[in-house]
């Protein structure tokens, strides 16, 4: 398999994702039960590959789903659904959020006006790229980034993703760059495919970011839906810990 740059994918994809402050979505809101309740927009086009992934063909072919939408738009949808079930927590989920910043940021905006919170999900490879990113994100006091991390290490990381080794540590930089500019954040770490030992030694690269950060660490598990278990038998990828969609923990919800 050929190894690809996550920051060059990312920037391919902008271009077919992104119309300006244009942002395209396969859905534009659903409600549901993560992180207590919350309110989801998902978004086309990622910059990974993860052979996990529940959301595949938006992700691998953005130029055949979804619509381009204003935040305005995606704010107003998220926002009639937090009144509707009675939430107070916002997210867009599917893809990666952070490819298209200047519509996300506008979304933040918007979000920041309310008494709403909103959870950023990200892989986090931009914003290690690029410390300004961080910065911008300081400014919404909405803002709480969730970091996921896939696995513990750069060889983990490249088998899960299809993406260079080094991206991973492109992760925990955004890390850095969260704390170093002050956004509330935390790690959450898929474990999957990681023996114990591998997970420690995790746990100490992010205690030299941040000993509270590795105090929150978040322990993430894959959720075996059928395309997903087709992709796990193709690559020849066994998961340690997994769980069906119908008997995932309530500790992961």
């Amino acid at each position: 398999m050929l190894l690809f740059d996550p920051i060059k994918l990312a920037e391919e994809t902008e271009k077919i994702v992104v119309k300006g402050v244009l942002r395209k979505y396969y859905r534009t809101v659903r409600p549901g039960r993560w992180y207590g309740g919350i309110a989801t927009s998902d978004c086309c086009g990622c910059n990974l590959r993860c052979i996990f992934c529940w959301s595949n063909k938006p992700r691998d072919h953005p130029e055949k789903f979804g619509d381009f939408y204003t935040p305005e738009y995606i704010f107003r949808k998220l926002d009639t659904c937090v009144k509707r079930f009675g939430y107070n927590q916002l997210r867009i989920s599917g893809n990666e959020p952070t490819i298209g910043r200047d519509h996300l940021l506008r979304l933040l905006e918007l979000v920041d006006k309310t008494d709403n919170s909103f959870i950023l999900e990200t892989n986090g490879i931009l914003i290690g790229h690029d410390f300004n990113y961080a910065k911008q994100l300081s400014r919404f006091r909405c803002l709480h980034v969730r970091v996921s991390i896939k696995g513990t290490n750069r060889g983990e990381f490249s088998m899960l993703t299809g993406a260079f080794p080094e991206g991973f540590d492109l992760q925990l930089d955004a890390l850095k760059n969260l704390v170093d500019a002050n956004v509330r954040c935390h790690p959450a770490v898929m474990l999957s495919f990681s023996p114990k030992e591998n997970f420690a030694r995790l746990i100490n690269r992010i205690k030299e970011i941040d000993v509270n950060l590795a105090d929150r660490v978040e322990e993430e598990y894959i959720f075996l839906y059928p395309h997903v278990i087709k992709r796990l038998n193709i690559a020849g990828i066994k998961p340690l810990i997994s769980y069906s969609p119908e008997g995932i923990p309530s500790r992961l919800i």
